[in-house]
């Protein structure tokens, strides 16, 4: 089998992928790949990040042996990779500190990033402070209601957060300011995207700076239980924490990968983000990949009670491995994630995020078609403090 190193050199994952960008903003991205080929080529940037990842990030995270509810659910062993004990309390910032130190590297001081949850944008914001670099926010107000907290943490480490109204004022919206802060400045400011979206080379760079996930769980796995992992789980938003974890399992084929998005209230309703599950071919954000459309082609608006997962795209590789098959896309509605986040919770005390209960819930659902001599891996994107009050309010509300 041939070694899995998508895009080809046009940006492509199969068709998917591309640069469906204003002529103005080709240049940045022509000097943003040139700038990450060489720095993947330098050992003295490797050596930068890997020394930021272990001794500020805290890697590696650990691949945690999930006792408690491997018993309850008394099929396959379950482990838990622990993104949510990174500094910042999720996958993000493992992107976002290998694109801080290209900004530098191109000699740029300004940085734009967009959030949803609001966990890329205190990554951006962390790394903008201890790299000395100036740092603007975009975020939907309707993620800015549910993440209060997120936001004064980014206004605490120095970013300006600039509120968004257009459309449902969420993930989407907040991307589109972004890129049309960036097309007006992009001589000195460099976007630090949060997902494996957006035009080539954001996927590749940000699936490259997130392997660490999938590299650091193979190793665990082998030290720790001997060979592979049976499954492989993580929610899908964009698809980053996903994105990270199953790029280095493509080519085990005896690995099975499952992607989870967010059925919100149901994939009968309009209300969902089950991008791959319901949506069709399209162009969003300068890339080409599966979108939510309504019936005239228009993007539909995304659902989700986590604010990660509410967006109606999906990273151009997860839709070309969905292609393929070589992963299994599903989807888990508010309810089951609700759920999973408080069984998780008091079986484990481990209080996950909201995007990572998706993943949990699906995680509870397949190990009934497992047995005791299978093993599941989930990725354990974020930590659920963030999530709590809206959780709260959400129970009370079904009360």
């Amino acid at each position: 089998m041939a070694t899995y190193t998508m895009p080809d050199k046009t940006g492509r994952y199969g068709k998917f992928g591309g640069q469906f960008v204003p002529e103005l903003l080709m240049p940045a991205l022509f000097e943003l790949e040139e700038a990450h080929e060489k720095a993947l080529k330098d050992p003295e940037f490797i050596k930068e990040v890997s020394y930021y990842l272990k001794q500020y990030v805290g890697r590696e995270t650990p691949l945690y042996f999930a006792e408690g509810i491997t018993k309850q659910l008394g099929g396959p062993k379950i482990y838990l990779k622990r993104e949510d004990l990174n500094h910042t309390g999720a996958h993000k910032i493992n992107n976002t500190i290998g694109q801080a130190l290209l900004t530098k590297r191109m000699g740029k001081q300004k940085v734009v990033a967009e959030t949803g949850a609001g966990q890329h944008g205190v990554a951006t914001a962390t790394v903008c402070a201890l790299l000395g670099l100036e740092c603007i926010v975009f975020m939907g107000e309707k993620d800015i209601e549910r993440q209060k907290l997120n936001v004064f943490r980014m206004e605490l480490l120095g970013a300006e957060v600039r509120s968004v109204a257009q459309g449902s004022g969420t993930l989407k919206d907040a991307v589109n300011e972004a890129l049309r802060y960036w097309v007006s400045h992009v001589e000195d400011t460099h976007y630090i995207l949060g997902s494996v979206t957006g035009p080539h080379p954001f996927p590749k760079i940000v699936r490259d700076f997130q392997a660490v996930i999938g590299n650091e769980t193979k190793k665990q796995f082998a030290e720790q239980v001997g060979g592979l992992p049976d499954a492989v789980i993580a929610c899908i938003g964009g698809g980053s924490n996903a994105m990270g974890m199953f790029y280095p399992f493509v080519e085990d084929e005896s690995v099975k990968l499952y992607g989870v998005e967010a059925a919100g209230a149901g994939l009968e309703t309009n209300q969902h983000a089950a991008t791959l599950t319901g949506g069709k071919v399209g162009i969003l954000h300068g890339t080409m990949t599966h979108l939510l459309q309504d019936e005239h082609g228009q993007i539909q608006e995304a659902f989700s009670i986590s604010a990660g997962l509410d967006y109606p795209g999906v990273g151009p590789e997860h839709s070309h491995l969905h292609d393929t098959s070589r992963v299994t896309y599903s989807s888990i509605t508010d309810k089951e994630a609700l759920e999973a986040f408080q069984y998780l919770s008091k079986v484990e005390g481990i209080i996950p995020a909201l995007e990572s209960a998706h993943a949990v819930a699906y995680a509870i659902k397949l190990a009934k078609e497992m047995d005791a001599n299978q093993s599941i891996v989930i990725c354990l994107s974020g930590r659920g403090d963030k999530d709590v009050e809206q959780v709260k309010a959400a129970l009370e509300g079904e009360d």
